[in-house]
């Protein structure tokens, strides 16, 4: 089955089908109605439900999500579902299309595999400054495609980068690798930084264009902190 889109997850209404346990956050499964009987499913987090914290702005966890969507696409990673900002059942929130995968399968499971893609997600939460990346963010869907998720709280304007995703260090980027960097750098100076204007702050993007280019002219992923570099629980 194909992802919904962004346009058509901004049509119909939500209904929301029940709780999803383990997270942090109030985090909902709901079914889009759409006007043709095809109804799909979302995750909707709505920004009534999030948890309060110290360091982030309250209540921009829910941007923050479709700030890291809007990123993926610019720069050409293409691993975060589609992912949008409007009206629920619960008020605003993040709407996001629902992957369906093997929960047990986390990026534990897919590094032992040897998969690749997991470095392109590693430069991503460099440079977006992931401070949640856990292993259980990282699946697979039927076709073996690789996915991330949860991404409330990135960009912030200090470093916070925790992560499970530390095999990496040391070792080069590849020439691809590079140009995705270079890629979103570009798409920082042309509309991306337009587009993230409603949902970051203006430092925020200010110091997400910094991190990227400081990212680009680096030579290999660097090594963690400063500070705590795991996320807890890791899973």
């Amino acid at each position: 089955m194909e992802l919904l889109t962004p346009e058509e997850m901004s049509r119909g209404d939500i209904e929301v089908i029940g709780y999803l346990p383990g997270a942090s956050n109030y985090t909902y499964l709901a079914r889009l109605l759409g006007t043709d009987g095809d109804d799909r499913l979302v995750v909707y987090k709505p920004q009534s439900g999030e948890a309060p914290l110290w360091d982030f702005e309250e209540g921009s966890l829910c941007r923050r999500e479709v700030a890291a969507f809007l990123v993926s696409e610019a720069g050409g990673f293409g691993f975060v579902p589609p992912t949008i900002l409007r009206d629920g059942p619960y008020g605003l929130g993040a709407v996001q299309a629902f992957i369906d995968h093997d929960p047990t399968i986390t990026a534990f499971e897919i590094l032992g595999s040897g998969a690749a893609e997991l470095r392109s997600i590693a430069i991503f939460d460099l440079v977006t400054n992931n401070a949640d990346r856990k292993a259980g963010h990282i699946f697979r869907d039927a076709g073996r495609r690789i996915w991330c998720v949860d991404h409330g709280i990135c960009f912030h304007v200090e470093p916070k980068l925790r992560t499970v995703l530390w095999d990496f260090v040391g070792q080069p980027f590849s020439k691809a690798e590079k140009k995705l960097l270079e890629t979103l750098s570009a798409a920082l100076r042309d509309g991306l930084g337009a587009s993230l204007a409603s949902l970051l702050s203006d430092e925020e993007i200010e110091i997400l264009k910094r991190r990227v280019q400081a990212t680009s002219e680096q030579e290999a992923f660097p090594e963690p902190g400063p500070g705590r570099p795991y996320p807890w629980p890791p899973v």
